[in-house]
């Protein structure tokens, strides 16, 4: 059974109708005179819809119904761990002793959020292998730029002045480069071998005195654990260069086995993605970076000490790379993932990496062999699995992006498409843990009725989506002609210049 997606809604603009009323005003207070300054006084009316109060809500509540998130449905964006947030998350980080702390107060009257911060650093520690971390970074690609540019700093304070060189793998998130670039890096790509791995070879001719580190995602970003990750550790280690470690895919090894443990030297964690908390629709996000003991004097201030009394922040990092973000992260996202971490506890996070890995590979079974869609490298994946449409593509003319869109029809989440770029036409799909078997079936049985589509007539799959409230997006309108407010989308509509 698959749910359609919601009709088209009006602006609320457009349901306004003149006299209907949804408020009222309460009566002025006797004897109370207040006068309004003359340049403060409003010189034209709100140009407020009117409607009644039911209308509003009924009006919200379908805007609601019309959007999709981790509580909706299955969400497999490949790469981004589209997990469950449990509502527990919610209450705590919304209770009054955390949300109405501020950052300015006195460290005395704050001791129960840097106790928060010190115990979730406590809990990082542990599953990475590292010694200290910041808690400072706002995101995954903000916790990637600190990470290398501790990297950095550790090899200008040693007098390493020619290591410009990051190596950055083909299967690398995008952001990795960019990271890299931002900190000053020249960008060297690895290239994979046959099996979806770094390919050694590769890696030893590119490793040199100028070399400063690697960014590796161990699993990589086609859901394959590189297992000569020890080999690839010895390599870059003994060029004098440092590895840096991608925490967007460690929800496939919690329990298992830690980055720290496989030889890295610098890790940055996704609470948004591992951890539960929320992800999507402009953040916050956090991003944590933890290090060896060898470079804890470079990470960015404050962190967050205790002496066994009290909790304080710390100023005293002496080679500091300074602030990468005003004040101390975003702290109530902190919050949320402690909360989990809490919860699960030691076998609650493994056994949650082995039944997203179990879903992962559970997908990929009943889906291999489906025509159209060809299973790229190893067949045994993590927590994600890539499959290419090339073939559906040379075919029938159905791109990963028709099969996408087809999918908003049977009212379900698209996967990544086109990522990684190692393969054409990639939909990478990521289940996570808290997808259920009958969820898996439902999504493999769109993908194939998709497949079916696109052989016998591939026009609906291109012309996809039908029933959804906004149809296929022209992305280059879209780009050159935003729409911003309300009023941009009456004026584009008039001009009949909205088809997006």
């Amino acid at each position: 059974m698959f749910r359609q997606a919601k009709w088209e809604e009006p602006l609320i603009f457009e349901l306004s109708r003149e006299g209907r009323v949804g408020y009222t005003m309460p009566k002025p207070i006797e004897d109370v005179e207040i006068e309004i300054p003359e340049k403060l006084r409003r010189k034209s009316s709100l140009n407020l819809p009117e409607l009644s109060e039911p209308e509003v809500v009924k009006h919200y509540t379908r805007l609601s119904e019309m959007n999709y998130g981790v509580d909706s449905g299955i969400y497999p964006l490949g790469s981004c761990t589209m997990k469950y947030n449990p509502k527990i998350n919610e209450e705590i980080a919304s209770h009054p002793g955390v949300a109405y702390v501020h950052p300015y107060q006195d460290e005395r009257t704050v001791q129960g959020a840097l106790k928060i911060m010190w115990e979730l650093e406590q809990w990082l520690k542990e599953i990475t292998g590292m010694d200290r971390f910041t808690l400072q970074p706002a995101a995954g690609a903000n916790g990637e730029f600190t990470g290398v540019s501790i990297i950095r700093a550790y090899h200008l304070d040693h007098g390493e002045t020619q290591r410009t060189e990051m190596l950055v793998p083909d299967s690398a998130h995008g952001t990795n480069p960019a990271s890299a670039a931002m900190a000053g890096f020249k960008v060297i790509e690895i290239p994979s071998n046959e099996n979806g791995t770094v390919d050694l070879e590769a890696l030893e001719n590119a490793v040199s005195e100028r070399t400063a580190g690697l960014m590796l995602t161990n699993p990589n970003t086609l859901g394959i654990f590189e297992d000569e990750i020890l080999e690839i550790a010895k390599i870059v280690h003994k060029a004098g260069g440092l590895l840096y470690y991608d925490g967007a895919n460690l929800n496939a090894v919690l329990g298992k086995i830690r980055p720290g443990d496989m030889g890295f030297d610098v890790v940055h964690l996704n609470l948004h993605k591992t951890f539960s908390t929320p992800h999507g629709g402009g953040g916050p996000g956090s991003g944590p970076v933890g290090v060896k003991d060898f470079l804890k004097d470079y990470l960015p201030v404050p962190l967050v000490g205790y002496d066994g009394k009290r909790y304080y922040l710390d100023y005293n990092v002496p080679k500091s790379i300074g602030k990468v973000k005003e004040l101390y992260g975003n702290f109530a996202v902190m919050v949320r993932a402690l909360t989990y971490l809490k919860i699960m506890g030691r076998e609650g996070l493994k056994n949650a990496s082995e039944i997203a890995v179990l879903n992962a590979n559970y997908l990929t079974q009943k889906l291999k062999g489906t025509r159209g869609y060809e299973l790229s490298h190893k067949e045994l994946r993590k927590h994600e699995v890539v499959f290419s449409a090339e073939p559906m593509k040379k075919e029938t003319g159905v791109k990963a992006l028709d099969v996408a869109k087809r999918l908003l029809d049977f009212g379900m989440h698209a996967p990544t498409i086109y990522f990684p770029l190692i393969v054409h036409e990639a939909l990478m799909i990521e289940p996570t843990e808290t997808v259920s078997k009958e969820e898996l079936d439902a999504y493999v049985e769109a993908l194939k009725r998709i497949s079916e589509e696109a052989y016998s007539n591939p026009e609906i799959v291109k012309g996809a989506p039908h029933s959804t409230a906004v149809k296929r997006v022209d992305d280059v309108l879209a780009a050159k002609k935003p729409i911003l407010s309300w009023r941009m989308y009456i004026k584009l509509k008039e001009e009949g210049g909205v088809d997006y």
